[in-house]
């Protein structure tokens, strides 16, 4: 019995001497290898550990990455609401005009909101250090979205997260007009690229700092990516100043690229209006200011594209053999109305160069009234004029007309082109002929199209034929731009087509052309383009200019509509002269700096009469 009651005492003793032992290593944290038990791991020897990374927001760059937006530190200076301040001596601290404290505080108490000031960073850091001389007063330092620049408000536009106050106010004020001002612009189209995601990691961590595994789920950190704009500050700029007291819209690319230059919607506005929360005053104006600053008009506003889409109709003509280079028709009056002085038009070339209406009445007239030989007598002819403008509208939808582009907005509309089907709807299936339907000859009846799609017109012309879609940021970080932008999108029309329209186009820009005053020879550069005139019936008819220049490897397409300025080729095309000249030589001609205050402030619509 004594022995084995000494065996069951050592193996308790044994048992306690390893229980101490864990005992031990479970204080000390230390895992340890013990012979013939294996690695002993207490459950609890690993500490749990959570790291999180929030990332920064993106910046935003334009074309030579000059800073136009980014993230950072903002300064308030805190008003008093009772008491008064020796404004005298604060405006002298802070190197401010005298009277200027009064007026901006004056200002706030007007309009009734929270008595603070946007100061600088050497305005807060002069507060700051004679904080102690003025104790009424109160600086604070805050997060929020700079803007560098007072231009491309349409283009660079807002996050929704911090345009909170505007889209209230819009919904308040604006009413039903709400979706159609509201445009959250390259931020907010690229919100989820700038704002990058929430990171968190999880790591099972022993008493060395070493991994073993994790105890959540992790999130995967991605940083706020950077984006690099095509966009031309400094002709972005000197755009907006010439459309400063206009309507309308200038849209100007690169053909080979698509890449967005120039982009101006005017009236304009400052981008920072819309998410300072200190401006509501400014964005109650901008809501309800008759003239609509805050719509954006090259993507929003379809309108008819006038006579620059007389070159559809040509291209198409060519293609579907309604026309040859060489036809020619006669400036018969009795058919459509013709503003332009001129002879006959004995080629395409020609009925370009002076804009002729009956010319390009009869070249649509060609396709939709075209009889193919081949059919025997009798014809439907109504069966036969639907199939003639189904092949029309086929042939213009592939220049990327009546359909969203897929500009790198968050918002566009698609335009429109008619349709047989859309005719037999409103005038029965053999209710519409030619004769009814003739305007479209001249870009005028239901054709609508946005500025951003006049522009991406030329540069299909420019191109011969294709195109890459639009668009504003030429990188995201260091990736190029989103794969879509790089994807080369073609016509139905025969680059040869496209080519016999070039010479008509360097017409209509020669001295006794529709678009003799964009002239740019003088400097060495040869442009290419084609004036419109949009009938108005509520006003002055409005004024239209597409073209692109230098002729041969185009450098830049440029596409100007004015509201309410006559005729094209007085007022849009000398505007478009000026924005190629300022990007192709990065100056004006001293014989073409008068224009600049012309387009600006002069009376454009009574220039020709």
């Amino acid at each position: 019995m004594l022995p084995a009651n000494r065996k069951k005492l050592a193996a308790l003793f044994v048992l306690l001497l390893l229980a101490g032992l864990a005992l031990v290593l479970w204080w000390q944290r230390v895992p340890v290898a013990v012979p013939g038990v294996g690695t002993i791991l207490p459950h609890d020897t690993y500490m749990p550990r959570r790291d999180a990374f929030t990332p920064h927001r993106g910046r935003i760059l334009d074309r030579r990455d000059s800073l136009l937006a980014f993230t950072g530190p903002r300064y308030l200076l805190l008003l008093p609401r009772w008491g008064r301040l020796d404004s005298t001596c604060l405006n002298r601290l802070l190197g401010w005009p005298d009277s200027a404290f009064e007026y901006r505080s004056r200002d706030l108490r007007r309009r009734e909101l929270p008595f603070q000031l946007d100061i600088t960073k050497a305005e807060y850091d002069i507060l700051r250090r004679h904080q102690g001389e003025w104790p009424k007063l109160t600086v604070r330092e805050y997060t929020a979205r700079n803007y560098k620049v007072r231009v491309a408000a349409p283009v660079l536009g807002y996050a929704y997260a911090n345009a909170q106050s505007f889209l209230y106010q819009a919904q308040r004020l604006a009413r039903g007009r709400f979706y159609r001002l509201r445009n959250g612009g390259l931020e907010s189209y690229y919100n989820g690229l700038l704002k990058g995601s929430f990171g968190a990691y999880h790591p099972l961590l022993d008493a060395l700092g070493q991994r073993h595994g994790t105890w959540a789920a992790d999130t995967i950190y991605h940083p706020g990516q950077d984006l690099h704009l095509s966009l031309d500050t400094e002709l972005q700029a000197y755009a907006e100043r010439i459309m400063r007291e206009r309507k309308g819209y200038i849209v100007a690319l690169e053909p080979a690229t698509g890449e967005i230059l120039c982009y101006v919607s005017a009236p304009t506005y400052d981008p920072a209006a819309l998410t300072n929360p200190l401006r509501g005053r400014d964005r109650s104006e901008l809501l309800l200011n008759p003239d609509l600053p805050l719509l954006n008009r090259p993507a929003m506003q379809a309108n008819p594209p006038g006579s620059v889409f007389k070159l559809v109709n040509a291209a198409v003509a060519l293609q579907l053999g309604g026309i040859t280079p060489d036809a020619a028709f006669r400036c018969d009056q009795s058919l459509i109305n013709c503003v332009h002085d001129h002879p006959n038009a004995r080629n395409l070339t020609m009925a370009l160069k002076y804009s002729c209406n009956p010319y390009f009445y009869r070249v649509l007239q060609s396709v939709v009234d075209h009889v193919p030989d081949s059919l025997v007598q009798p014809v439907d002819t109504c069966a036969q004029r639907h199939l003639n403008l189904a092949a029309w509208t086929r042939h213009v939808k592939s220049f990327g007309l009546d359909t969203l582009l897929g500009v790198d907005l968050p918002q566009e509309r698609p335009g429109f082109i008619p349709t047989p089907a859309y005719y037999d709807r409103r005038r029965g299936r053999c209710g519409w002929t030619y004769g009814s339907i003739y305007s479209l000859s001249i870009g005028q009846g239901e054709i609508n199209l946005t500025g951003l799609q006049t522009a991406n017109m030329l540069a299909i012309i420019a191109n011969r034929g294709w195109y890459y879609t639009p668009h504003f940021v030429r990188s995201v970080g260091r990736s190029g731009p989103l794969p879509k932008f790089r994807e080369q999108h073609r016509t139905l029309v025969d680059s040869v087509h496209f080519a016999a329209l070039i010479p008509g186009l360097v017409a209509a820009m020669s001295r006794n052309g529709t678009a003799g005053l964009a002239n740019l020879d003088d400097v060495g550069i040869g442009v290419a383009g084609k004036t419109g005139t949009v009938q108005n019936d509520e006003g002055d008819d409005h004024a239209t200019f597409a073209g692109f220049a230098p002729v041969e490897k185009p450098k830049i397409v440029v596409a100007v509509y004015i509201e309410n300025a006559g005729f094209g080729g007085l007022s849009a095309a000398p505007c478009a002269a000026l924005i190629m000249e300022k990007y192709l030589r990065g100056k004006i001609a001293p014989k073409r700096k008068r224009w600049e205050n012309w387009l600006r402030c002069g009376d454009l619509a009574e220039q020709g009469h």
